[in-house]
């Protein structure tokens, strides 16, 4: 069994391929206090999975057991692999001495294997800011050099980096091929692509890049395998219950149909507690141009502009630009436009394709969109929730990933 370091782990979407495949974690680390929790609760899914005590899980999604409980049911070595801290100058020593606890506890004395990416709105921004000619000094822009110093500290013998296809023309294409250089310095053989996660199973148009870096020469590009294509996205959201805006539908059961629907049976297994299915609150005017964005899709399978709503329900002057603020997440396609962290903000870009219910997507929808499973559990508000989910690399691509890095360290 191989292990692994994840680094800006978020809510843990890479971790997770992973783990489905058979790797062990021996860290996670992440600054958020929110998706550290997601982490840990996700860990003690695995352990109670694994020690034939799943149903204290379940016991926790239903509300039956506090936190408190499920988390007192997990051994310390398993609550202490995720490490809440913000990676920069002054943390790496603590970083470090953490990381090599958890080795000693674990009893490991090599690293197979580091996942991760920094967060990727800088390499957005600085894209951004490469064609207005703006200045780039976000000082999240060096994230990955304290991911170049976990790879120099623990010397895997392979790593995945992932972040926006942005960085691949961020200030002319400088940052990347700084980043490249780095790793190369280090002795890895670097590859990248840039991947849409369409292709790999997952119900959504995603693209990210995706560098592999190997002790080794690198063949990974031609041993990652292509995933299963799916039905349509009204197929994913089906057996979901109906939800006004603003209403909860965690009646923890999802509505059953017979025979079984045929699609994503991984992402939602007869056992599962349904959690998070709730959804934001809409206002009448908004639930009006949600019905009117659905019938433009329905009938002329074209996506509503701002200038052709009625003078009354149009609120801002600006009716020349930024026309698409209204999308609807369409029921009849295999996939949906992409889901980003700012759906905790504004949930017009993510409308439910039934007219009936003329809200947004909720918080399961959008962790489905993303291929998580329905048994995994999100800690926090609902806005930390969805950005958390939107923030994610997608389980289902991961794991495609996974496989061929298992390939690779097999050979190796």
């Amino acid at each position: 069994m191989f292990n692994y370091i994840d680094i800006f782990s978020g809510a843990g979407g890479m971790s997770e391929g992973f783990r489905s495949n058979g790797f062990k974690p021996i860290a996670y680390v992440e600054m958020d206090s929110d998706a550290c929790k997601t982490l840990e609760t996700r860990n003690a899914y695995y352990w109670l999975k694994n020690n034939s005590q799943a149903q204290t899980y379940f016991s926790y999604l239903k509300g039956e057991i506090t936190r408190e409980k499920l988390m007192d049911s997990i051994p310390e070595e398993v609550k202490s692999r995720v490490i809440n801290l913000e990676m920069n100058e002054s943390s790496m020593e603590k970083l470090f001495n953490n990381i090599d606890a958890l080795m000693k506890l674990q009893n490991k004395n090599s690293v197979d294997l580091v996942i991760g990416g920094p967060p990727c709105q800088p390499f957005s921004i600085a894209s951004k800011n490469r064609r207005t000619g703006k200045k780039d000094d976000d000082p999240r822009n060096s994230l990955y050099k304290h991911y170049v110093k976990v790879l120099h500290r623990y010397n895997p013998e392979i790593f995945v980096f992932e972040n926006v296809p942005g960085l691949k023309s961020a200030s002319n294409g400088e940052y990347l091929k700084t980043i490249g250089n780095e790793f190369e310095n280090l002795g890895y053989h670097v590859k990248l692509e840039i991947l849409n996660s369409y292709d790999y199973g997952v119900m959504q148009n995603r693209k990210r890049i995706i560098v592999i870096g190997s002790k080794a020469q690198n063949d990974f590009f031609d041993r990652i395998k292509e995933g299963t294509k799916q039905g349509k996205i009204e197929e994913l959201f089906e057996d979901l219950p109906f939800l006004n805006p603003g209403e909860k539908g965690d009646s923890y059961s999802r509505v059953k149909h017979d025979p079984p629907l045929s699609i994503n049976n991984e992402l939602r297994k007869p056992d599962d507690v349904l959690t998070w299915h709730r959804s934001r609150p809409v206002n009448e005017r908004d639930r009006e141009i949600y019905r009117k964005a659905i019938e433009k899709w329905d009938s002329e399978r074209l996506r509503l502009k701002y200038d052709e709503l009625p003078s009354h329900l149009q609120t801002h002057k600006n009716t020349t630009t930024f026309l698409d603020r209204f999308k609807v997440v369409a029921g009849d396609l295999p996939y949906s436009h992409t889901l980003t962290a700012h759906i905790a903000k504004d949930g017009h870009y993510y409308i439910h394709p039934d007219k009936r219910q003329a809200r947004s997507i909720s918080v399961r929808e959008a962790a489905r969109l993303q291929s998580f499973p329905d048994d995994y559990y999100f800690e926090g508000s609902r806005t930390s929730v969805f950005r958390q989910i939107g923030n994610a690399v997608p389980p289902e691509m991961s794991s495609s990933i996974a496989d061929a890095i298992e390939e690779m360290l097999t050979k190796s």
